[in-house]
């Protein structure tokens, strides 16, 4: 069988999968050198505060744009990327201002929901950061079109600079969780400079869009909101609502600890999950072109990522909890047991992510709801379980571990049956 790359091709696809992890890696690495600090400067109870938030702005924003970011690197035309970039631009706009007249009026009641009545006033940021956050999903699809992988890597630096800078003067300024939850707003506005300066450098400007037009690609690609926008949700509430719902069952100083380690575990998918998920889409997309399959890609990816996950997460499982108790404090070795506990579920998660894009390459949207759903379904269950049952919280990251394990693996057999074509 031919090798799918040429020599040339495997070489510019490596160096910029390269510019992607260092950046990702740099962006990554500044928060957790400076945790122990953080860790010193703010209680279990304040990351815990801030995890509520920022579930609240990722579940929202990543759905901002109704997914329309996905549909950006297909048009053969640059002008219709540009039109879709404009249009997911405007829809996270409106969305961001529906969610700030929701908050003016309710909230009392979300603050009840949230069962936390310190996000008093917090959450009129959730709009703005949601916008910010459906800004940069869009713009960093484009700039993967444009091929602008250093200023990809360059804005995730600034956000991570910009975040960190924040929270430590915020800190010493004695803010409690109203310091870390400014650094993350902030951060979101320095992530889109360099993107958005991008767009406007690339963009015809001679070409006026028209609500036509508009209408235009937005049913041209009108299976990424009906069927990927609520996949995606799904997928975030499944992963995200975990944060707001462990506050809920159990206690935000539980939590506190629970979002350092997952915060500490997400590292190594962050920095090479994300980069490598990002150029695997464009990869496999000219695959499927080609043959209308895209096996050798998925094939090659899932390798790679299996081989460098598992000494990762096998170190991080042995030394976890004596590394949390030296580098972050003796209180939080509890966030290194829990650690322990997730890693089987994020090793999965680690190989099973940056291939999940399958199903929107070979436009199988439904299915990917079905399954999205599905996992968000599961979770719930292992929530009201535990809740139920009244679960210590080891005992319920054991079952949840377990549970969603089994899913991923389902999830990835569905997604090779995909790419060889033979999913309905």
């Amino acid at each position: 069988m031919k090798s799918l790359f040429n020599l040339r091709d495997r070489s510019a696809f490596t160096k910029n999968l390269v510019t992607l992890i260092s950046g990702t890696t740099l962006a990554q690495a500044l928060p957790v050198v400076v945790s122990p600090i953080l860790t010193r400067i703010y209680s279990p109870e304040d990351f815990g505060i801030l995890s509520i938030f920022m579930s609240m702005a990722v579940i929202l924003g990543i759905v901002a744009n109704l997914k329309y970011e996905l549909a950006v690197l297909l048009p053969e035309k640059e002008m219709d990327a540009e039109i879709i970039v404009l249009l997911g631009i405007l829809i996270s706009l409106a969305f961001s201002l529906f969610l700030l007249i929701i908050i003016f009026f309710f909230q009392d009641t979300i603050l009840l929901i949230l069962g936390d009545q310190r996000l008093s006033g917090w959450l009129y940021l959730v709009p703005p950061v949601v916008f910010l956050v459906g800004l940069y999903g869009m713009l960093n699809y484009y700039n993967t079109r444009l091929k602008k992988y250093k200023d990809i890597a360059y804005s995730k630096v600034a956000k991570s600079i910009a975040m960190v800078l924040v929270q430590l003067v915020a800190g010493w300024g004695k803010m409690a969780y109203g310091g870390l939850i400014l650094g993350y707003s902030v951060a979101n506005v320095f992530g889109n400079i360099r993107l958005l300066k991008n767009f406007i450098r690339k963009r015809n400007m001679n070409v006026t869009f028209r609500k036509s037009e508009l209408k235009r690609v937005a049913q041209r690609y009108k299976r990424f909101p009906i069927y990927t926008f609520p996949a995606t949700l799904a997928n975030k509430m499944a992963t995200d609502l975990v944060n707001i719902l462990i506050s809920l069952v159990f206690n935000v100083t539980t939590l506190g600890f629970y979002s350092l380690g997952m915060r500490m575990l997400g590292f190594p998918s962050s920095f090479i999950g994300t980069s490598v998920g990002q150029l695997y889409m464009q990869e496999a997309a000219n695959e499927k072109e080609r043959s209308g399959k895209a096996v050798i890609v998925f094939r090659s990816v899932l390798k790679k990522l299996i081989l460098i996950g598992l000494p990762v997460f096998s170190l991080i499982f042995i030394f976890a909890e004596p590394v949390f108790a030296f580098v972050f404090g003796p209180e939080w070795r509890v966030a290194g047991t829990y650690s322990r506990y997730l890693i089987p579920l994020l090793f999965i998660r680690f190989v099973v992510s940056p291939v999940s894009v399958s199903l929107s390459i070979f436009e199988k949207q439904h299915l990917s709801l079905f399954l999205q759903v599905g996992m968000l379904i599961v979770t719930l269950l292992v929530f009201l379980f535990a809740w139920k049952f009244t679960l210590l919280f080891e005992t319920f990251l054991l079952v949840y571990v377990v549970v969603l394990s089994v899913y991923y693996l389902f999830f990835l057999l569905i997604l090779f049956k995909t790419v060889k074509g033979k999913s309905s």
